[in-house]
This record gives structure tokens, C-alpha cells and sequence, in this order.
């Protein structure tokens, strides 16, 4: 699934920044796609949703954080901040009605920090391989001593991606500052929606005890894991993508008005 051939509209924020996106009408709830870390919105798990809600009639909107895509500005300069108020932006400016936000990586971070801004707006959540608090608790804590000596020397530090051996991810010390403003995982996530997590047992980026962790700091009692033993971190082959249709086909047919 390719989306490039398609121009994405664009929205102009207050501060003349951009965001890229693509949205289909359709009934409520909407659906809201959320990327990860350096993804973009025309990523197999983002198309996948998209298809879904086109064949089930549901309005979806899909886009890209500053920084990334074809949204403005410099990737180096974005923070999680930054990235959750394009989202609460995204889901103001672009959406009508309650909506389920389906967050990938990072993308699942983003997901809590937007439900637990706008929880009016809230109708579930599906995070996919949720990674709340990541700066903190997965990166900064596995710095070594030299990793820590060059971060604060030059501001930042390259560490390994093992998905691109020849492009490493640039972690910069604004990065892991301000992600401290937005920690979820040491104290109740007030949030009151339907919330699925799927998790894959084999991922080497965010550990799936980390769906655990979500679980019992929610607020919600209507939560469900869904645990992948032979599932990687991106969960994007064919079967994982058909998984995924499931569980948000389930919870479109739960809040599905009678």
C-alpha cells in the first residue's frame, strides 16, 4: 500500500507551521490515526485503518507531526509536546464528533496525552505497541556513561536503529527534557474510554510489559491486552494488520448506536 501519488491537504497553524494530513468522511465514531517515532502517515498500519473505515463507511483522518512527512518543520527541533498538541490540533480543526484514536509507538503516547486532553471527544483507544514515557524509562535510562558524556557535551547521541544500520536515531537532549513534562506511567492516566492494547512478545523496542503498565495505571476498567507471542514491534505484516481490523471493527460495533 502506497499513498504518495495522492498531494495530502495541509492545515496552517497559528505559528505558520503546517499540517500535512488525508481525511475521508464517513459515519461517527471517527477514527484518528497516530504515528510513531519518525513514521508517517503512509505507513502499512495507517493505510490499513484508513481502508478499514472506508469499507465500514467511518470517517478517518490520518496526518503527520511537525517534523515528519510532509508536515513542516525540522524533526530535530519536535518534542512530545509538540507532537500531542498537533494532535489535539489535528483532532479540533479536522474532526467532528467522538472519535477512536489508534496510536502506534510513540504514536500511542501521543493517543493518552490527546485522550486526557480532550476526554469529551474520546469515544476508545487502540495503542499498538504503546510506548508512554519512552524517553525516559527506554532510552535515557540505557545510556552508557560515554552516551551520557556526549550528550552533554554536544546535546545529543546517536543510538542504534535496528531497523536502517546506516541511520541511526538522533536522540537530542531537548528530547528527553521536555518528554519529562509529559510522563504518564507514575500516577493514575485519567482516562474513562474503552482501551485495547496489542503488543507484540518479540518487540526489542518497547518491552510488552509496558501494555501491563498501562493497564494498571488507567483509569478505565473497560481495558484488554492483547499479547503477540511471535509478535516484533512494528506489527505490520498481513496477519498483523488483519488483527488490528478486528479489534477496531469490534469496538466500532460496540459504540455503534443501538
Amino acid at each position: 500500500m502506497n499513498d504518495r501519488s495522492t498531494s495530502p491537504s495541509i492545515l496552517t497553524q497559528e505559528d505558520s507551521t503546517t499540517i500535512a494530513y488525508h481525511r475521508i468522511p464517513g459515519k461517527s465514531p471517527g477514527v484518528v490515526f497516530l504515528t510513531g517515532f519518525k513514521s508517517d502517515m503512509t505507513g502499512g498500519k495507517a493505510l490499513a485503518t484508513e481502508s478499514l473505515c472506508k469499507r465500514l463507511g467511518h470517517a478517518c483522518l490520518r496526518f503527520d507531526y511537525f517534523g515528519h512527512g510532509e508536515s513542516s518543520g525540522a524533526f530535530d527541533a519536535g518534542t512530545i509536546g509538540r507532537w500531542a498538541d498537533d494532535a489535539i490540533t489535528a483532532i479540533d480543526k479536522l474532526t467532528e464528533g467522538p472519535q477512536v484514536l489508534v496510536g502506534s509507538s510513540m504514536g500511542g503516547w501521543i493517543m493518552l496525552l490527546a485522550a486526557r486532553a480532550r476526554p469529551e471527544r474520546i469515544a476508545a483507544l487502540v495503542g499498538i505497541a504503546a510506548a508512554p514515557d519512552f524517553t525516559e524509562d527506554l532510552i535515557l535510562r540505557a545510556l552508557s556513561k560515554e552516551q551520557r558524556r556526549q550528550m552533554a557535551t554536544d546535546g545529543y547521541v546517536d543510538i542504534p536503529n535496528c531497523y536502517n544500520d546506516q541511520e541511526p536515531y538522533r536522540i537530542y537532549q531537548k528530547l528527553l527534557d521536555e518528554g519529562r513534562n509529559n510522563l504518564l506511567l507514575h500516577d493514575t492516566i485519567k482516562i474513562d474510554a474503552p482501551v485495547r492494547l496489542i503488543h507484540g512478545m518479540l518487540d526489542e523496542d518497547v518491552p510488552w510489559e509496558t501494555g501491563l503498565k498501562i493497564v494498571d495505571k488507567l483509569l478505565s476498567q473497560d481495558v484488554e491486552v492483547t499479547c503477540v507471542k511471535a509478535g516484533d514491534h512494528r506489527l505490520s505484516e498481513e496477519h498483523d494488520l488483519k488483527r488490528l481490523e478486528r479489534t477496531l471493527t469490534a469496538l466500532l460495533q460496540d459504540l455503534a448506536p443501538n
